[in-house]
């Protein structure tokens, strides 16, 4: 039997290629996905590469393609560097005001299509996921009272599916 190649056969192959070159070349591949801000969609960002040490992939939402990958390429790095990230951390940066807490999320094969792609998983068996959950200006996380909901748009783990 041969598999017939198609244009999107073709596209995912290439996208598998460039996933694992960049996974060769910086130990993670961010896949960033732009939201509709006017419907109130997050964009998303997401890491591929950190399953591969055994470790959850990391997500973030709301936050400009550049943030986003400054954000996951610095908590990646520290995890390649032997941190084991748990629920319910928070880190700090330098040069970034805000700290994020790290959250499980129930949900990852409704999220992480490319990860689990890469890993081909199914999506009833995807690679684990944590959410980087940003504070707002205030210093405030979403379960804290008065946290800014209008500016800062960042579902709770579990109950976004893209």
């Amino acid at each position: 039997m041969t598999t017939a190649l198609t244009p999107s056969s073709l596209w995912q192959d290439e996208e598998d290629r460039r996933t694992a070159q960049a996974i060769r070349a910086h130990g993670t591949r961010n896949e960033y996905v732009f939201g509709d801000l006017p419907k109130r969609e997050a964009p998303f960002a997401y890491t591929i590469g950190l399953f591969g040490l055994g470790h959850p992939e990391l997500l973030v939402f709301g936050l400009d393609p550049r943030t986003s990958s400054l954000l996951l390429d610095d908590v990646a790095a520290r995890v390649r560097g032997g941190d084991d990230l748990r629920a319910g951390q928070v880190l700090s940066f330098a040069g970034w005001r805000h700290r994020v807490a790290v959250e499980a999320v129930p949900n990852p094969g409704e999220i992480v299509f490319a990860a689990n792609r890469y890993y081909d998983r199914a999506d009833d068996h995807s690679v684990p996921v944590f959410q980087l959950t940003y504070d707002d200006r205030d210093g405030r996380f979403p379960w804290d009272d008065h946290y800014d909901t209008a500016a800062w748009l960042q579902p709770r783990p579990g109950t976004f599916h893209a």
